[in-house]
């Protein structure tokens, strides 16, 4: 796939309660993330853990474009590993609006389904979602 210079390709992740807006333009792999305090740091400052840093990397090095395209992403909601689940799915979608060729490989792979396991709702008179009170019998 050629990238022109100016070429942008947006799109959105979600995971949990996690939101990535995410923009990928051609570069040198870099990644610019912005949360609430609205610096844009990189991966390392954001995602300290190797783990998180690993799962968001996956779709670039798959199609191999980890050296030439920037990550700028905007992220809301969520907690850390939500947030690096948003990203990843962000990111492969984006890479799908710019080669959709890429489709297969990035499905194979399992980065383009959204994962959709969110916390249930808790329920009148129970402690939790399903953990009930104690039982007495006298």
């Amino acid at each position: 796939m050629d990238l022109a210079a100016g070429a942008r390709y947006k799109a959105t992740g979600k995971r949990k309660t996690a939101v990535a807006r995410v923009t990928l333009k051609p570069g040198t792999g870099q990644y610019f993330i912005t949360g609430v305090a609205k610096s844009a740091k990189s991966l390392d400052e954001f995602f300290p853990r190797h783990t998180l840093q690993r799962t968001i990397r996956q779709p670039l090095e798959t199609v191999g474009y980890e050296d030439r395209m920037d990550v700028v992403a905007t992220m809301h909601g969520g907690g850390v590993s939500a947030q690096a689940g948003a990203l990843r799915h962000g990111i492969s979608k984006a890479l799908l609006e710019a080669d959709p060729n890429l489709r297969s490989e990035l499905k194979r792979r399992g980065f383009l389904t959204r994962d959709a396991r969110v916390k249930e709702r808790k329920k009148a008179g129970l402690k939790k979602a399903r953990k009930r009170p104690q039982f007495s019998k006298r």
